[in-house]
This record gives structure tokens, sequence and C-alpha cells, in this order.
């Protein structure tokens, strides 16, 4: 480091499982110093970074990851510590383009916590929800898709830009006979609009999301039940479009009335419909490209914010999809 400006800086461990954090043998540090050319370490109730003044600042926010990671209760691992580098890596790499609009989008219920872009996709993902009135957003699980349509439902909600906001899912596994399943119509189609009610939850908190149902304010229903409706001054989103038919994508399209708007998500690797059957998703990109007013968005697995794993997870499905089927290294039994 001779002739390099150093920097330290030093984070507090107190009240911290250190064995979570640093791992046997402090190999979770090593695995830091692998990428730095300085020295990450552990004395007492000090945790230590000190090297290039340059390296520093992406070594400070990753230790803070973890440490925010440990606090919550999770055991850190190679896996994440690389899945903390890699992120925020990428991160700095395009800070400028993510980090344009510092405020948040949104402050999450009880834990006040602000709710962010992570990354330059899910950044033009936003831009285009408020520069379109129509918008796809396809990519993997974790990339945020549903999540952050219902964080900007919930914020155009808050500043009276729409009055309602309608949560959509097909019911593919049931194939829309809910009449099958046992309970009135919330209840039957609560297993298939679960994911949405999480994102709400998270926002808002359980309590508020029963009397914005109770007023109507927020509506949610199975893509069956969409026919026929004009939906004015609504922010509407349709999850898991990937399931929805040529017809059904369609007739949901011709639903949107004046000033509203519609957020359509999916994941064109997880297709549920029979093999005779096209997915609408796929079929209305070719229709819509270069319709005024309609965007699509595609994020990746660098836009994954779940599990370390679920990223390499789809990494190595979409791997295998590239892969020729001779190629498979899985041979006849």
């Amino acid at each position: 480091m001779s002739g390099r400006r150093t920097e330290e800086v030093r984070f507090d461990m107190r009240g911290i499982d250190q064995v979570a954090l640093c791992g046997p043998a402090d190999q979770n540090l090593r695995r830091l110093e692998e990428r730095f050319d300085g020295t990450v370490s552990a004395r007492g109730d000090q945790l230590r970074i000190n090297g290039p003044a340059d390296q520093v600042p992406l070594m400070r926010d990753v230790v803070a990851d973890l440490l925010e990671r440990v606090r919550n209760g999770q055991r850190i691992d190679a896996v994440t510590v690389d899945y903390l580098l890699a992120g925020h890596g990428h991160k700095a790499a395009t800070e400028g383009s993510i980090m344009e609009d510092e405020a948040p989008l949104m402050f999450s219920s009880g834990s006040r916590r602000a709710i962010r872009v992570q990354t330059s996709g899910q950044q033009r993902y936003v831009e285009a929800v408020r520069d379109h009135d129509v918008v796809f957003s396809v990519g993997p699980a974790g990339t945020g898709k549903t999540y952050l349509a219902v964080v900007l439902a919930m914020d155009y909600l808050k500043r009276n830009l729409v009055d309602r906001i309608v949560l959509v899912r097909p019911a593919v596994e049931a194939g829309e006979q809910l009449g099958f399943l046992p309970g009135d119509l919330q209840e039957k189609i609560n297993p298939y609009l679960r994911p949405l009610y999480d994102a709400l939850s998270d926002i808002m908190g359980p309590a508020r999301i029963g009397k914005y149902m109770e007023s109507g304010v927020i509506e949610a229903t199975p893509l069956a039940y969409m026919r026929g409706r004009t939906l004015n001054n609504a922010f509407v989103i349709l999850d898991e479009a990937q399931n929805t038919t040529i017809g059904q994508m369609k007739m949901f399209l011709t639903r949107l009335g004046y000033s509203s708007k519609a957020v359509i998500t999916g994941d064109v690797t997880q297709i549920d419909l029979d093999r005779n059957e096209r997915s609408g998703l796929i079929h209305v990109r070719e229709i819509l490209r270069e319709t005024e007013g309609v965007a699509f968005i595609d994020l990746d697995s660098r836009d994954t914010q779940r599990h370390p794993l679920v990223r390499r997870i789809v990494d190595a499905f979409e791997e295998a999809d590239r892969r020729p089927l001779n190629d498979s290294p899985i041979k006849g039994a």
C-alpha cells in the first residue's frame, strides 16, 4: 500500500453474535480481504477496516449490511459475502444512474424503513411506471417486480393521483373454477393473492390493509372476475401475468379507464399454462412493443434482492436453458 492514502473505519459489535458474523476461524473476514488490499479484523467489541481510501467505502457498506443481517438473525456464509460484494460493487459502479433521486420511494409501516430502488434495473422500472400508463415488468424471482409495483401504487394513492388500487392475479392452478374451493370469494382467492398481500403488509401493516379493503380503496380479485369492468382513477397491478392466455391479456388491458395506470408483472420462465396455450405476456410484447404509452422493462439476476442463493439459482436455470439438450449432464436411467 506504499504511496496510497489509507483509511480506517471501526464498527461497534456490542450485542452482535460474532460467530454468526465472522464465521468459523474468521473465514468471512478472510473472504472480504480477498477483494481488499487491506485488513478486516475483529478485536473485542470492534470490527476494523483498514486499507486504501478508494476501497474502504465498498468494504464499509458491505460490513454494515452484514451487521444488519446478523442483527436480524441471519448467519453469514461465504455465499452471502460474495453476493453483497457483487451487489454493492454493482451499485457503486452505477450509482450515478441509480441514485439521481436519493429520496426514498416510501417508508415501510412500523419500522419506518426507507424503501429505495437497489439496482439500475429497478430504477428504470420506477421511471417507466411514472412516465407511462401501461408498464410490463418481466424478470425472474426476487427482482422486485411485484413489490415495487405495490410501493408505487401506494405512493400514487397517498398523493391522490388515483382513488383506488386493484390487485389482480390469474388463478391458474384452479383453472379459474374458484367455486370448487371452500369459503366465500375472498377466502377462495386469498391463496393466489398472498404475494400481493405480503408486499402490502410490509409497506402499511396488516391492520390498515383490512381497513382499506373494507372500504374498497384496495381491491383484490382474480383475473376471471375482471371481464366487463372499466377501471377509472385506479392503479391496477396484474401479477403472474405469464399465466394469462392471449384472450385474458387482451381482456385485462381493455379494462383500463380514464386517469388509470396498469403495471403487469411476470416471469416467462415459469409459465403454468397448458402446453397448447400461448402466454399472453409473450404475445403482447410482439404487438405492443412500439405502442406509445406502453413500456417494457426487463429485469435479470443482477436485480435479485432475495437470499444470496436466489441469484445463483436463477443464473443456473438460465444457463441450463441455453445448453443444448444433448449437453445435459443428466443421462437416461
